[in-house]
């Protein structure tokens, strides 16, 4: 059976090319009316990459958890998280802008500006909290995602050339220890990238926070695409309802891990009751922000889990796939709570309330990125057959997903 890729992705290829392209452009003029715009059309940016890219490294994520725990649901994802992880090209060089634009986003590039509070928590966190140093990072980030990218795909395509199972012993032996630095990787680079927007806040959860929100958010999309392709052929001869059920099942976990780390972030910080730490939620419960916090609160956590204990919702492709697409959503929706409130540069530290905070161009950032993001995801998605075709499981996976 080939198992290559349908034609209509072609189709989709184009259009997120046009999408893309024409979201960039519109972000570049956008940006060209004043410093302050410039510095909202490189926020919607860092919005955008920060969702996109999510999805991405949670990609790299899903791929070494599928390596370690095997499983039928891994061997019938593993071509779109693979495909999705390869993205990480794309994903690099979208992070220029934000390189480029850094002085102009992050309020800690600018020190001799501060305030004598803002000072002194600067000079403290100076030997880590600095352009080269938050450059070199950066540089360290991309090169062991991209090492461990390389290798898994690698090995990958080896066996489905060769049959050779001892490959996938050898990348189930390397998503061990791998796991573990990608958990660090995903810690400092979210710390990095998102945190420091406003430097006068630390969270000792925030990385595990991003490591569970980036893994959903991949997650969620992997059972969209697979869903999509359940359809046509030959997917549709290979996916069957159990699968769909084991994707559910783990999407559920995926949805009550992030709301774990949510909650116990809110409860160490309110608990502690620091005013170093508070300030960050008490922020985000005024006005527009509060509504926003109930939502993700009702939608991205209660509504998911109620609808996802429903047996006939998981195994349910069209269901699932919606609840999925979803939960994606409400991905989206809590970057935006997390970054929209944060300090502007260009205001000197100062705060926008919901109502002046809301731009056009946080729209159309993520769209430009997801554009381009889903232009390069089906190109690398039509590169290999939809199955590891070699490997020893499928053929056990498949008969899986048929039981009852």
């Amino acid at each position: 059976m080939s198992y290559k890729a349908p034609e209509e992705l072609k189709n989709f290829q184009r259009i997120a090319l046009g999408v893309g392209g024409i979201g960039t452009l519109a972000l570049l003029i956008g940006g060209l009316i004043s410093p302050e715009m410039r510095e909202q059309a490189l926020r919607s940016w860092l919005l955008g990459f920060v969702f996109w890219g999510g999805i991405s490294i949670g990609s790299l994520g899903i791929l070494l958890l599928q390596y370690l725990t095997g499983g039928a649901w891994g061997v019938i994802i593993r071509r779109i998280v693979e495909a999705s992880s390869r993205t990480l090209t794309l994903v690099a060089v979208m992070f220029i802008p934000i390189l480029l634009g850094a002085s102009t986003i992050y309020e800690w590039t600018h020190p001799e500006k501060a305030d004598e509070t803002l000072k002194r928590i600067l000079d403290h966190r100076a030997p880590y909290l600095n352009l080269p140093a938050w450059i070199a990072r950066a540089v360290i980030y991309f090169g062991l995602w991209f090492l461990m990218v390389y290798l898994l795909n690698k090995w990958s395509k080896q066996m489905d050339e060769t049959g050779d199972w001892k490959l996938l012993k050898k990348a189930s032996q390397f998503s061990g220890p791998a796991m573990v630095f990608f958990v660090l990787l995903v810690s400092f680079a979210s710390i990095d990238w998102v945190m420091t927007l406003d430097p006068h806040f630390y969270s000792t959860i925030w990385g595990f926070l991003f490591a569970a929100g980036w893994g959903l958010a991949s997650y969620a999309f992997t059972i969209a695409v697979l869903a999509w392709l359940s359809t046509r052929e030959p997917m549709n001869q290979v996916i069957g309802r159990r699968h769909f059920h084991d994707l559910g099942k783990l999407l559920l976990a995926f949805v009550m891990v992030w709301a774990y780390f949510n909650f116990s972030q809110f409860l160490i910080i309110w608990s502690g009751n620091l005013p170093e730490e508070t300030f960050w939620y008490l922020e985000r419960m005024e006005g527009g922000w509060g509504i926003i916090g109930v939502i993700l609160i009702v939608f991205h956590f209660a509504f998911p889990f109620v609808v996802l204990l429903s047996r006939d919702v998981k195994r349910n492709a069209r269901w699932l796939a919606s609840i999925a697409i979803f939960i994606i959503v409400m991905r989206f929706v809590d970057l935006y709570y997390i970054i929209g409130p944060s300090p502007r540069v260009t205001l000197h530290g100062a705060k926008l309330s919901f109502s002046e905070s809301i731009s056009w161009m946080d729209f159309v950032g993520p769209l430009a990125v997801g554009g381009l993001w889903l232009w390069y995801f089906f190109g690398e998605l039509q590169k290999r057959p939809l199955v590891p075709v070699n490997d020893p499981f499928l053929e056990s996976a498949i008969e899986h997903g048929k039981s009852h």
